[in-house]
């Protein structure tokens, strides 16, 4: 590896950083995110650390809670990458350089570090790095690397200096956007071929490297990284994060008010009373507007009364929130899409939550188009579809004790306990004709194995694990039942799975994790049995949480008392099955591999309508005309995706699947994308 192959090397964290994170253009991360530029550390001018907390306050003092909060979901979601996923997206830059697997964990470590302490609004998160148990690890790699390519003791403290230091890329971006308006900022991030894009990126780009005095633009050339390869990484990472595009108008808002907006004022008249300066306010793109307008804080609203914490809504606030979110909606073209209000209520310290909804609130979402109202706390998200009710409803969250649930099961807890309760006009409902997502924030997943954590629903001393959707630090699960929900690292094992293990192993594990396939007794699996056609709607309608005990079907041969009927109801309903005729269902006939096939491909659109079919990726199998011209489509889809994968050239349409066979195609399908 040449000196300065192992200099870029060195920084790769910020690097990372820079492609990964799509923040305000004044980190040199968020920067480099917008423009596709790999950043890198410099010994720009010193910085202290104490004057670090100092400019954190004043650039999230700026911020409403619920800002903060949209911040610290962005830190989270990021912090719940994997090694493995981040390795994956960062694979063609990896590819340029020569680095060893302890190189790479520590690397991804510090990225990890070092991009949270821009998007943690805490006064102590810019100084973390220094307390972190990696630190010293993180001195010596640089400090080794950097001697090897000329530099003397390259350290953390110059990476934060190339960002922060008094002539590091942060300043000098202040003083090249100052006085530019927010929308300014804003085209920034969604337009990164514009004028003012390109002067940003001239800055970057020419930025030098410690006493070295070689050019970021000098040591991309020397690697080979090329523009593509940044773009790609970039797209690769983006894809997997939800939550970066809020986070980057939160910190360019902050920016803005704090280091940036010039105050315009108009002669104050002497005519008029109580005249004087007016500040201008900024401009907001109407995408901006609409980010805003889904957001109510109502922390304010909160009163604390023995342990219960209430959120008084006063109704004509809430009303005009809807309304501006609709009016919103329609400036920014998306009129008629599902959208949500969300009640952001802050840190709520009380054990017991409750939020009541008026009848004059329900109705008048529903009135301007509102799908949802969502309510958030702690880290606490419950979503309430509101088209399914009628009248005044009132939700309930209690954070009960441990023991609950851990005086009933040894397995690990991942979260808190929580109690959920609706009731809809004074009276408790436990059951929903639309089921309401509960979104429940992780903790203490230190050495769990996270494919194995599901929310588990307390019956009567025993745990029902419903699954549940991972996403970040956080696990998301719709129910259309209400009781007590945690969420745990719920190992199964099975004994008679070893003739499987090396391509079926870890997919059975994490699929009865979920509680979407169970073993038939005495810790067997038949891991070689055959599916029936009952089973395997069991299996998708579980694992995809597309649950509904208000659906409804008609087969005369499914009782409406067979365990199994639930199942198949939801998935009539869905049109994801259909039945052998149109009265019979044919339950306990084994099904076929194009069946299978096809099931899985109704069931994915069913929640992913946007999803594409090419008819033409049947044609690589020698067999493709053996497929039934009803499942030919269904096929295409499951092969194209690769959620159901061919054998020696074929599909063998009509051979039956077996246990393992299902659990791989539904381990596939929770995880397609």
């Amino acid at each position: 590896m040449t000196l300065k192959k192992k200099l870029v090397v060195s920084t790769l964290a910020v690097s990372m950083a820079a492609v990964a994170v799509a923040g305000l253009p004044l980190s040199s991360k968020g920067l480099a995110a917008q423009f596709g530029i790999v950043g890198t550390a410099s010994a720009a001018t010193s910085v202290d650390f104490a004057s670090l907390k100092e400019r954190a306050t004043k650039l999230y003092s700026t911020l409403t809670d619920a800002d903060k909060q949209t911040l610290r979901d962005f830190r989270t979601e990021l912090q719940g990458l994997s090694r493995e996923q981040l390795e994956k997206d960062f694979a063609p830059v990896l590819a340029q350089l020569e680095l060893s697997d302890a190189e790479k964990t520590t690397l991804f470590d510090f990225y990890l570090e070092v991009v949270s302490s821009i998007y943690t609004p805490d006064l102590s998160a810019v100084t973390d790095i220094l307390k972190s148990p990696n630190y010293e690890a993180y001195q010596a790699l640089l400090k080794e690397i950097g001697k090897q390519a000329g530099i003397t003791d390259l350290s953390v403290e110059e990476v934060y200096s190339f960002i922060f230091g008094s002539n590091g890329v942060e300043q000098k971006l202040i003083n090249l956007l100052k006085g530019k308006s927010e929308t300014d900022l804003a085209d920034l991030i969604i337009h990164p071929n514009s004028e003012l894009a390109n002067q940003v990126k001239t800055i970057v780009l020419d930025s030098t490297i410690g006493t070295a005095n070689y050019s970021l633009r000098a040591s991309l050339a020397e690697l080979k990284i090329t523009k593509d390869m940044i773009a790609a990484t970039k797209n690769n990472v983006e894809s997997r994060l939800t939550n970066e595009k809020a986070a980057a108008l939160v910190l360019a808002k902050a920016y803005y008010n704090a280091y940036l907006k010039s105050s315009t004022t108009t002669p104050t008249n002497p005519s008029t009373p109580g005249s004087g300066s007016i500040t201008t306010p900024p401009v907001l793109t109407v995408d901006q507007k609409l980010a805003a307008a889904a957001t109510y804080d109502v922390s304010k609203l909160v009163q604390v009364v023995d342990g219960k914490a209430t959120v008084k809504l006063v109704d004509t606030d809430t009303i005009n929130a809807l309304a501006n979110l609709a009016a919103a909606a329609k400036a920014a073209g998306k009129e008629g899409t599902a959208l949500t209000l969300t009640l952001n209520l802050g840190t709520i310290t009380a054990p017991t939550v409750e939020v009541p909804l008026s009848k004059a609130i329900v109705e008048a979402a529903k009135t301007n188009g509102i799908a949802n109202i969502a309510v958030t706390f702690n880290g606490v998200t419950v979503t309430i579809p509101v088209s399914q009710f009628s009248t005044a409803i009132a939700l309930t969250v209690t954070t009960a004790k441990p023991e609950v649930v851990t005086s009933v099961t040894k397995l690990k807890l991942a979260s808190d306990v929580y109690e959920f309760g609706l009731s809809v006009d004074g009276v408790a409902t436990s059951t929903f004709k639309q089921p309401i997502t509960i979104k429940l924030p992780l903790k203490n997943t230190d050495g769990l194995d996270k494919e194995l954590l599901s929310v588990a629903k307390l019956v009567y001393g025993s745990l029902q694990f419903q699954g549940g959707v991972l996403d970040g630090e956080f696990i998301v699960e719709p129910r259309d039942t209400f009781s007590s929900y945690a969420v745990l690292e719920n190992k199964v094992n099975f004994t008679d799975i070893a003739s499987v293990q090396a391509w079926a192993g870890k997919q059975i594990q994490v699929v009865a994790a979920k509680g979407a396939i169970e073993g038939v007794g005495e810790g067997k699996f038949a891991p070689k049995s055959n599916v029936t056609r009952a089973e395997f709607a069991k299996m998708l309608i579980r694992a995809l949480n597309l649950e509904n005990n208000s659906a409804v079907q008609s087969f005369s041969d499914v009782s409406s008392t067979a365990w199994y009927a639930p199942y198949v109801a939801v998935a009539a309903e869905k049109g994801i099955i259909t039945g052998r005729s149109a009265a019979k269902f044919d339950p306990n006939a084994t099904i076929t591999r194009a069946e299978m096939a096809t099931m899985i491909a109704r069931a994915v659109k069913s929640i992913n309508p946007a999803a594409t079919t090419n008819v033409t990726a049947i044609s690589q199998f020698s067999d493709a005309a053996k497929i039934s011209a009803s499942l030919r489509d269904g096929v295409a889809f499951a092969a194209d995706h690769n959620l159901v994968i061919g054998n020696a050239g074929m599909f063998n349409p009509n051979d039956t699947a077996t246990r393992a066979e299902a659990a791989v195609i539904i381990y596939r399908t929770i995880n397609f994308k």
